[in-house]
């Protein structure tokens, strides 16, 4: 019976075991089985909704051929609506050589309506066989496009073309454009998002060969498939102004071989600039083939420093802290001031006795201007300097700007209390001077000068973008502003080193400034290599116009002078001419009344 039992028990034991391989292998067959039907299922899921916009594209790149189409750049123009920058629309036929059944036939028919011989079209097209793109002749009018158009395999292109009418006048503030639209300088760059707009494209079916068979969908960010335009910008330079300024700037720059040169005209209450030329120039619509100096606005890159034109501004300060009035005399130690720390100062030609503040400023004295600076102390003059805008840019808006060199006092030795007020140790901008010259002419207040007006939209709309005025009081007392301009300054234009910027009809104030240029190693300056400077305005008991007007190393071999009194200031003072008389238009007659009461004893 044992054995009987052992028997049984043999195939009941295997059964069991191929039963569990049997599942096993059904169990994992079906699990294959749903997993690829998962798989499959969210393959159909990635290709139907995860993945649908991507594969869309692919094929629409097979099937579609697009079109762009670039916005017309907007505009700038001057305070007046004169033109100085904007683009016309350019038409340029071309061919498709791939479309073209017969070259010299389609050469033939495009010869007649472009008035160009038939073989030189023909060449065009040959030589661009293997493309799909062969240009023949651009800027047609319309009436040639459309006859063009009717030609197959021949298309229009349209683009935009930027023109500068006024070539080299406002180059610096204007700028220039690369050959993408893409603005590369002045204006043209620092509002380039502004001046480009929105582009946008149009979509066409194609066949295999890439021909057009029919107009698709507009595609951009808008609605109607068609380019935004960019924005125009109004500039607050005036470009009367601007050519008296650039005239008078260049002749004595030629006069005197100057390496540079520059000038500014500024409105004093509101900051505006009226006029800014720096020379040498460029023609924006050559910027291929200007010398990449020639692109500098050195009224924003240059720093240097100032020398002599910087001391009304440090008798300003001295004024107003206290440390010195009007009628005390200070003794400039006749031309040779010496003392422990700081060496030696002297004078231009000659030394002087006492000397009230205004004569100090009257006769440009060093020694002087030093000895107000050992009065105020390091830390009311460096305090002066910054509420002035110097060693900090003014944050116009142009690009390019520097912020000079004001170190702060911790960092100043011996010779500084007595150099920096009379322009060493510190260097500047032209920018910087004109916003300080703008808050002694206007009584004291802060400035902001700026150079954009407005920006006017596509639809019309204008935006005035002109800073606010400052209302935080006054870098200076008011009545010491009004003294330096009305009295000192004055001074210096009447019986002091500015008497060639005097005029008739108007009372101009002013200062000269003739700064030896710094080595580039730092270790003293350059030999016969200067700086020629003026600054002022006019009228001085209202002063409605400031201007700066610079000379950067004019040619001491020339013999003809290198101060700013004498390049310098017979140019400002033929611009503060010709921009009153402007400004003010003619003169009016006197009536009879007016005579009758002159000829009276």
């Amino acid at each position: 019976m044992r054995t009987g039992q052992a028997d049984n028990s043999g195939p009941t034991t295997a059964e069991s075991a191929d039963a569990r391989r049997e599942r096993i292998t059904i169990t994992a067959v079906g699990s294959v089985v749903v997993l690829a039907f998962l798989g499959l299922g969210w393959r159909c899921y990635h290709l139907q909704y995860a993945a649908a916009d991507h594969y869309t594209q692919l094929s629409l790149r097979q099937q579609c051929a697009y079109l762009p189409l670039e916005p017309q750049r907007g505009a700038i123009l001057d305070s007046r609506g004169r033109v100085l920058a904007a683009s016309n629309q350019i038409r340029t036929v071309f061919v498709d050589p791939m479309i073209v059944d017969d070259p010299k036939e389609t050469a033939s028919a495009l010869a007649s309506i472009l008035d160009e011989p038939a073989h030189e079209i023909c060449k065009m097209i040959l030589d661009r066989a293997g493309s799909r793109y062969a240009p023949i002749a651009a800027g047609i009018d319309a009436g040639q496009a459309e006859a063009a158009r009717a030609i197959r395999g021949v298309g229009i292109q349209y683009g935009w073309q930027r023109h500068y009418p006024m070539g080299r006048l406002a180059s610096h503030m204007i700028g220039y454009i690369s050959a993408d639209n893409r603005g590369l300088g002045g204006i043209e760059y620092e509002f380039d998002r502004e001046l480009r707009g929105e582009g946008a494209r149009h979509v066409f079916f194609v066949d295999v060969q890439r021909r057009p068979l029919s107009f698709a969908v507009g595609q951009r960010s808008g609605d109607n498939g068609m380019p935004t335009n960019g924005d125009s910008v109004i500039l607050t330079i005036d470009t009367t102004i601007q050519q008296f300024v650039r005239e008078e700037l260049l002749k004595q720059h030629k006069a005197f071989e100057s390496q540079a040169a520059l000038a500014v005209v500024a409105d004093p209450r509101s900051g505006a600039i009226l006029a800014m030329v720096s020379l040498p120039d460029f023609d924006p619509a050559q910027s291929g083939r200007t010398d990449p100096n020639h692109f500098l606005n050195r009224v924003l890159t240059d720093q240097y420093e100032p020398g002599s034109i910087i001391k009304p501004f440090t008798a300003a300060i001295a004024l107003d802290t206290g440390v010195v009035n009007t009628h005390e005399t200070i003794f400039c130690e006749h031309g040779n001031y010496r003392g422990r720390g700081f060496g030696r100062i002297g004078e231009y030609r000659q030394g002087f006795g006492d000397l009230t503040l205004r004569e100090i400023l009257q006769n440009s004295s060093n020694i002087g201007m030093a000895k107000l600076g050992q009065r105020m102390g390091a830390e009311r003059l460096y305090e002066g300097l910054t509420l002035f805008g110097f060693g900090k840019r003014i944050g116009i808006d142009l690009p390019g700007e520097g912020e000079g060199l004001l170190r702060p006092p911790s960092e100043w030795t011996g010779y500084s209390i007595t150099r920096i007020p009379f322009g060493q140790e510190i260097s500047v901008t032209a920018m910087q001077l004109v916003r300080a010259l703008c808050m002694l002419a206007n009584g004291g207040r802060l400035v902001r000068p700026h150079v954009i007006r407005a920006i006017v939209e596509p639809d019309g709309s204008v935006i005035d973008v002109r800073p606010p005025a400052l209302r935080v009081g006054y870098v200076i007392k008011p009545e010491v502003a009004r003294w330096i301009v009305q009295d000192a300054m004055t001074a210096v234009v009447n019986d002091g080193t500015g008497r060639r910027a005097q005029l008739d009809r108007w009372q101009v104030f002013g200062k000269t400034g003739t700064a030896q240029l710094a080595r580039s190693d730092g270790r003293g300056y350059e030999e016969r290599a200067y700086v020629a400077s003026f600054m002022g305005g006019a009228p001085a008991e209202d002063p409605r116009i400031v201007v700066l007007v610079s000379y950067r190393r004019p040619n001491y071999a020339l013999r003809k002078g290198y101060t700013g009194g004498t390049i310098a200031a017979p140019v400002a003072g033929a611009i503060i001419e010709r921009t009153l008389t402007y400004l003010e238009g003619p003169q009016k007659p006197a009536d009879s009344e007016t005579i009758a009461r002159a000829g009276r004893p």
